[in-house]
């Protein structure tokens, strides 16, 4: 399973990716401004950086909600870096969309999924990357986990080849159970992934051969 880092601050991503297992960017509007990014030269400007920071794929998501400007807007998006995917909403218009940068050689990201026929839209259209959002689904007291394995299932039987992006991650739980239920990337914040490294038998351990290697 790939991990992708969801946030546009550049000393997060720099710290996943020191790391040496981040494979990529994913972000949002709501992300970028989180960081005070605004403006459309400064928010281009910002996701070339995080390209130059990290050999990835990286997200980067349309603003418009029509069929005409999010292709208009994809083109700019996409020739900012070789790296760069199209972040695609779960519409009528987007799904148009990701056919058109599909047929044209431009990877996407269908974002904002929340059902298991929108995730088959999404990959008959073509799409690269899909993003179920399994921790807002929680929230509405369905399981998001259960969804990732639905789609897996589907994707399987079908043959399709969208990798499933299991996105709005909360708990370090939520990235293991992803993997269990097949998604091919889990993207989160930094302090999900960070808590994968935690156990507390680990530090109990750690300080025991401590210990012990002073008596040495």
């Amino acid at each position: 399973m790939k991990f992708f880092i969801d946030t546009a601050n550049l000393a997060q991503i720099k710290e996943a990716n020191d790391l040496g297992i981040l494979d990529g960017v994913t972000t949002n509007p709501s992300l970028m401004a989180k960081e005070g990014i605004k403006g459309n030269e400064a928010i281009l400007n910002h996701y070339k950086t995080i390209c130059e920071l990290v050999d990835g794929d990286i997200s980067a998501e349309v603003l418009s909600v029509t069929y005409e400007e999010m292709v208009a807007e994809g083109k700019i998006l996409a020739a900012i870096h070789p790296n760069i995917v199209v972040k695609i909403p779960m519409t009528k218009d987007g799904i148009k969309a990701i056919k058109w940068f599909t047929d044209n050689g431009i990877k996407t990201n269908c974002t904002l999924v929340f059902s298991a026929g929108q995730a088959i839209l999404a990959a008959k259209a073509g799409a690269t990357y899909l993003s179920p959002f399994i921790g807002r689904l929680d929230d509405t007291l369905w399981d998001g986990v259960d969804l990732i394995a639905q789609i897996a299932n589907i994707y399987t039987i079908q043959g399709f080849q969208t990798e499933i992006l299991a996105a709005s991650i909360r708990t370090p739980l939520h990235i293991v159970k992803c993997a269990e239920a097949g998604a091919d990337v889990c993207t989160c914040p930094l302090d999900s992934i960070l808590g994968l490294l935690k156990h507390p038998l680990t530090d109990i351990g750690l300080a025991k051969f401590i210990e012990d290697a002073k008596k040495m």
